[in-house]
C-alpha cells in the first residue's frame, strides 16, 4: 500500500512562489502542486485522486488529508551548523533531544559538528551517529568530520576515506587549523572529493590573546552571579556601576581582538581555498570585514556574480516583491567556490551594550554596525544561508562562561520577526536562506515545493506571536538570550518524507 498525503487550504511558500494552493505527496516525494484556492476538501481530494488515477495508483494508495487553514507550507528548514554533543557530552544534548528540538524548530535536516568527546575524526564514527539518528525517525542528520584528527592540527589522513554522499562537510568548528600548510593540503583533498570545507574563521593567536580579558570578566560575573547568556531577565539593580563597567571593558577588549581574528582568518581561508580549488563555506560570519572579504571573493568568481551584485544592490527586497527570483551565487561542482552562513543571534542582537554584551558566544555578538551590515548582506545576496550554531550547554557550564546558545527552536521566530516583519526581506527570501540555498550547498533534493522533491515540509503561522520560554524547549540546553522576548512566527507542524512527525 502506497501512502499519500494531501495538504490543502494552505499558503504555499518557497523561493519561487507565494500563493494559495495544495500539495500532493506520494511515497515521500512531492507529486503535484496545485495553485489556487482549495478550501473545500472534496475539491482538493478530487484533484489528488485524478493524479493518482493517472499514475495507476488509485487502488493501492491510502490518501491522508491535512487541512492547513491559516498556515503557510514551506520546505522544511535545513541547518548546516548544529552541536548535538553526542557522543560524550550528552548532559548538554544528545541525538534524541537534539533531533526533537530540530523538528520543534521546523528543521527537516541538520549537519552536526564534530566537537564531541571524542572528536569525530573518522568515517566510522560519523556513520555511527547518523545511523543512530536515523533510527529515531525524526529530522535527517549528516555528521561532519573534523579536518584534523582529534582537532590536533596535524593529521589529515582520515580525510581520504570520506565521500561526499555521506559526509558532505568537514570542519574544525570551535577551533581553527593554525597551520596554513595543513589547511591547504586538507582543502586539496576536499576539492578532489567535492567535500565542503566549513571554516570557523578565528586566528588562534588572537583568540588566545582575547582569552584573559574574557576570563577576567567571567570571574567578576561569577562573583556577582551574572549568567553568561545576557537577556533582560537578570536583575542587576544591586550591582555597582563600576563593576558593570569593568565587565564591559574587559569583554569589549576581548571582542575587538576576536573581530580581528575573524577578519584575518577569513581572508586566509579564501586564499587557501582559491589555490586548493575547493568549496569553502564560512560558518557563523559576524563582522563587516569578513562579509566584505566574502563578497569580493564571490564577485571575482565570475562576471555574472559581479553583475548580480550590481543589479540587486539594496533592492533585493523590492525585487522579490516584483516577482524577480533571487539568484544565489552557485557553488561549482568542482573547484573554488565560496558560500557563507550567518546566525539568528548575530542578526538580532547587538553585543556592545548591556545585557547582551554578557551573552557569551563564539564568535561574539558584534556592534550595531556589524549587525546592520549582516542584514544588508542578506538583502544584497552576499549571505547564502542562515544556520543556528545551536550550541546547548548546561546552565552550570553556561554560568561559568561556556560560549554558545540554544537556538534551533527559536530561529524561525527570530528571523521572521527581525527580517520579514521589519521589512528587510520577503518571506520568499527567508525560505531561500533557510531551505533552498542550504539544500543547494549540500546537494540535496530538498528545499523547494516542486514535483520530484522530497516531501520535507514545515507548516508555520507567520503571524502568531509567542514568548520564548526555555522551560518548554525540547533541547536540554535552556540558556538563550531571547528568554522572555516576544517573537512573531510559530512552527505548527513538520512533515518528513511525507510523514507527519511533529505538531504543536
Amino acid at each position: 500500500m502506497t501512502n499519500a498525503l494531501l495538504i490543502f487550504n494552505a499558503r504555499l511558500l518557497d523561493e519561487n512562489i507565494d500563493t494559495p494552493g495544495c500539495i500532493l505527496s506520494v511515497g515521500g516525494k512531492i507529486r503535484a502542486v496545485f495553485q489556487g484556492y482549495f478550501t473545500d476538501s472534496k475539491t482538493a481530494e478530487n484533484l489528488a485522486n485524478s493524479v493518482l488515477q493517472e499514475d495507476g495508483l488509485i487502488q493501492n494508495t491510502r490518501l491522508e488529508t491535512f487541512d492547513a487553514h491559516g498556515l503557510t507550507v514551506t520546505p522544511s528548514f535545513i541547518d548546516m551548523h548544529v552541536h548535538f554533543r553526542d557522543p560524550g557530552l550528552t548532559q548538554k544534548e544528545d541525538l534524541n533531544s537534539g533531533l526533537h528540538a530540530a523538528v520543534a524548530g521546523g528543521y527537516g535536516t541538520v549537519v552536526a559538528m564534530p566537537n564531541t568527546n571524542p572528536v569525530i575524526s573518522s568515517y566510522e564514527a560519523a556513520k555511527d551517529v547518523m545511523e543512530r539518528g536515523a533510527a529515531l525517525g525524526l529530522a535527517n542528520i549528516f555528521q561532519s568530520v573534523s579536518i584534523t584528527a582529534g582537532f590536533e592540527g596535524k593529521d589529515i589522513t582520515h580525510l581520504k576515506n570520506l565521500n561526499r554522499e555521506e559526509i558532505p562537510l568537514i570542519t574544525e568548528d570551535g577551533h581553527e587549523v593554525a597551520s596554513s600548510a595543513v589547511m591547504y593540503n586538507a582543502m586539496k583533498i576536499a576539492g578532489e572529493k567535492n567535500i565542503i570545507v566549513s571554516c570557523h574563521c578565528e586566528d588562534p593567536d588572537l583568540a588566545a590573546a582575547a582569552r584573559p580579558h574574557r576570563q577576567h570578566a567571567l570571574e567578576i560575573m561569577e562573583k556577582w552571579h551574572l549568567p553568561a547568556w545576557g537577556g533582560t531577565q537578570t536583575d542587576m539593580s544591586h550591582i555597582p556601576q563600576e563593576v558593570i563597567s569593568e565587565i564591559d571593558t574587559s569583554l569589549t577588549e576581548a571582542n575587538q581582538l576576536l573581530m580581528m581574528a575573524e577578519d584575518i582568518c577569513t581572508e586566509r581561508n579564501i586564499q587557501l581555498a582559491r589555490q586548493a580549488g575547493c568549496h569553502v563555506h564560512m560558518c557563523h560570519v559576524s563582522t563587516a570585514g569578513a562579509i566584505q572579504a566574502i563578497r569580493r571573493a564571490k564577485e571575482e568568481l565570475s562576471d555574472e556574480s559581479a553583475d548580480f551584485y550590481t543589479d540587486m544592490a539594496d533592492a533585493a527586497y523590492e525585487a522579490t516583491e516584483e516577482g524577480r527570483r533571487f539568484q544565489p551565487i552557485p557553488a561549482v561542482e568542482h573547484g573554488f567556490s565560496v558560500t557563507c552562513e550567518v546566525t539568528p543571534h548575530h542578526i538580532a542582537l547587538c553585543g556592545t551594550e548591556e545585557p547582551d554584551i554578557r551573552a557569551l558566544v563564539n564568535p561574539p555578538l558584534r556592534s550595531e554596525e556589524d549587525r546592520l551590515f549582516i542584514i544588508d548582506a542578506i538583502r544584497n545576496g552576499t549571505v547564502d544561508c542562515i544556520a543556528t550554531d545551536h550550541a546547548p550547554h548546561t546552565l552550570e557550564d553556561k554560568a561559568k562562561g561556556a560560549p554558545g546558545f540554544t537556538g534551533i527552536e527559536s530561529s524561525y521566530g527570530v528571523c521572521n520577526t527581525v527580517l520579514v516583519k521589519e521589512g528587510q526581506i520577503s518571506a520568499r527570501r527567508l525560505s531561500q536562506l533557510m531551505s533552498a540555498n542550504p539544500a543547494r550547498i549540500l546537494h540535496l533534493n530538498k528545499g523547494l515545493l516542486k514535483p520530484g522533491y522530497d516531501t520535507d515540509l514545515t507548516l508555520v503561522n507567520p503571524d502568531e506571536q509567542w514568548i520564548v520560554d526555555s522551560r518548554l524547549f525540547c533541547s536540554k540546553g535552556k540558556a538563550t538570550p531571547f528568554e522572555g522576548r516576544t517573537l512573531t512566527g510559530k512552527v505548527k507542524a513538520v512533515i518528513i518524507s511525507g510523514r507527519k512527525i511533529f505538531e504543536s
